[in-house]
């Protein structure tokens, strides 16, 4: 099988060609992903967010928090293209017009994963869902998914900001057999998400919680 081709940019976000996913990741060359966090409306009210953990094979941040959905543009794909993460990930079928805008991100990332040192430079088109599904509904992709989880976004933001050191989720886990197993009373730090600028999750958590 052939490896995933990105579309690639400059430090201003300017088109220069195209690279393998394995030589984008090596060398630290800009590329796009799309984001899209998953929010419901709690029992209370009060907003619940929606994060994964990543599968322990990952070739960027292994067994790490993460959002909902999310997923690289390859070459000559659009958002419009990307939305696809949803359904491929957790069996959601949507379409980008149902999905509320939460900005576009710069990120840069770097560190080791299954031996070999990466460096991810990403602009992430970044969106919110409103859903009234708890995590043990959906149809995880293992490929890509150890789990789905849900916590209140007010601790989210808390943990964020350093005012908590942990917060408490609840949601459902892939065990060997690739049943989703109720789960409940997790541990999250912050340090079990994916390394990036406070202030993204910050303002994400925000306005999912405007959104619901």
């Amino acid at each position: 099988m052939s490896e995933e081709l990105f579309d690639i940019y400059d430090a201003s976000d300017r088109h220069i060609g195209t690279a393998p996913r394995s030589v984008a990741h090596a060398e630290g060359l800009w590329h796009h992903t799309f984001h899209c966090w998953l929010v419901r409306r709690g029992e209370d009210g009060g907003a619940r967010v929606l994060f994964q953990r990543r599968c322990k094979d990952k070739d960027t941040n292994p067994d790490r928090f993460d959002i909902t959905a999310a997923g690289h543009l390859a070459a000559g794909e659009t958002v419009r293209d990307a939305v696809r993460e949803l359904e491929e990930e957790l069996g959601l079928h949507t379409t980008l017009e149902e999905l509320a805008p939460l900005g576009t991100f710069r990120e840069e990332d770097e560190g080791v994963a299954q031996g070999v040192r990466y460096v991810d430079r990403e602009v992430s088109e970044v969106y919110g869902f409103v859903t009234n599904r708890g995590p043990e509904t959906f149809r995880l992709q293992r490929e890509e998914l150890a789990g789905l989880y849900e916590a209140d976004a007010a601790s989210l933001l808390s943990l964020m900001r350093g005012e908590a050191d942990v917060v408490y989720a609840s949601g459902a886990e892939l065990n060997a057999d690739g049943a989703l197993v109720p789960v409940s009373g997790v541990a999250v730090r912050l340090g079990d998400f994916v390394e990036r600028d406070t202030a993204y999750y910050i303002r994400v958590f925000e306005a999912l919680r405007e959104l619901v």
